[in-house]
């Protein structure tokens, strides 16, 4: 996530550099065709084009409005996580009667599927984009904490050695934790802590946890839809390799001279819209490691903040900061 007030122009003009030299090829080829070597038949009629640039538009903003729904509603997942964790974490305190070493335990594990849910949620897809190579170079303006370490390192501070190595066993470790808490508690409610109707209120919010995975899981494993992002990157190619075409006869109306125009302007208009299909690119699958995803880092570690100044513990860390105004 981006926590400045925008992105410069330089970075936006670093990340779409490759498409601008493609831009300039394919604008500069026709043009010196038809000026230099006077093949006047390469002009078309605007009217097509503009036919086509319409479809490509709508398009496109069809597109950028389902990627940015899906980028909407992973953000309203993860807010409903920390909502529910701090209902959790209270009713554990109150409800559980545990001691403070076994809410530490409870709480070091909830801790725990916060790190096993993200670690799961970045792992690469084959339909994702984060693999490509102007996102790659992009990386090194920041990192992805869960492609920094292994997942067992990052479980090992919050469980026993018993259950860490059950834990690495399982296919889905975010949900056996889970599991684990369900146990805990019926264990609880077996010693005689807590009655049955504390020991459903607490369940209740577990399943609430496991709702919220399931929805991450949606996202995460189910992509924007092929037959739309194809279309979508289609049609805008289509439009910029004609436009230039369209744009000759225009500029030869006004002048001679003119017509050089079609180089910089052909480039302009398709680099709004080949940065457009970009950006919704770039918004379509929130958990893939993008300087756009939802930062769940950041957001398990200021959980982790809470559950931990709840135990009245004194080394506490701090929440994660920004690297150059992104934070993951």
């Amino acid at each position: 996530m981006h926590t400045g007030n925008h992105y410069k122009i330089l970075e936006f003009l670093y990340w779409t550099r490759r498409d601008l030299y493609r831009l300039f090829v394919f604008a500069a080829v026709p043009t010196i065709l038809y000026q230099v070597f006077d093949l006047k038949f390469l002009a078309i009629p605007w009217v097509p084009v503009a036919l086509i640039g319409t479809a490509g538009a709508f398009m496109i903003g069809f597109k950028n409005t389902q990627s940015y729904n899906r980028l909407w509603e992973a953000r309203q997942i993860w807010g409903g996580i920390v909502n529910t964790s701090r209902e959790f974490a209270l009713m554990l305190r109150d409800f559980s009667g545990a001691d403070q070493e076994a809410l530490k335990t409870a709480y070091y594990r909830h801790i725990a599927w916060l790190t096993a849910l993200r670690y799961q949620l970045r792992e690469p897809k084959p339909w994702e984009n984060s693999s490509k190579s102007y996102n790659k170079e992009y990386r090194k303006y920041f990192t992805v904490p869960e492609w920094e370490g292994r997942l067992d390192s990052a479980l090992e501070p919050y469980l026993s050695k018993a259950e860490l190595q059950d834990v690495l066993k399982r296919k889905s470790k975010a949900s056996y934790i889970l599991a684990l808490q369900s146990a805990w508690l019926k264990t609880q409610h077996e010693k005689g802590a807590m009655d049955v109707y504390k020991l459903i209120e607490l369940e209740n919010r577990i399943g609430l946890l496991l709702d919220h995975q399931g929805k991450s899981e949606r996202i995460k494993n189910f992509p924007y839809p092929r037959q739309y992002a194809s279309i979508n990157l289609y049609f805008v190619w289509l439009l910029v390799i004609l436009l230039p075409f369209g744009m000759l006869n225009e500029f030869q109306k006004i002048s001679d001279c003119y017509v050089w125009l079609t180089i910089p302007f052909s480039m302009i208009v398709s680099w709004v819209f080949t940065s457009m299909e970009k950006i919704g690119e770039a918004s379509e699958n929130p958990f893939e490691g993008s300087a756009n995803d939802i930062p769940m880092a950041s957001i398990s570690r200021n959980i982790e903040i809470e559950l931990r100044d709840l135990l009245n513990e004194k080394d506490i860390p701090e929440p994660i900061a920004p690297v150059n105004k992104i934070i993951l």
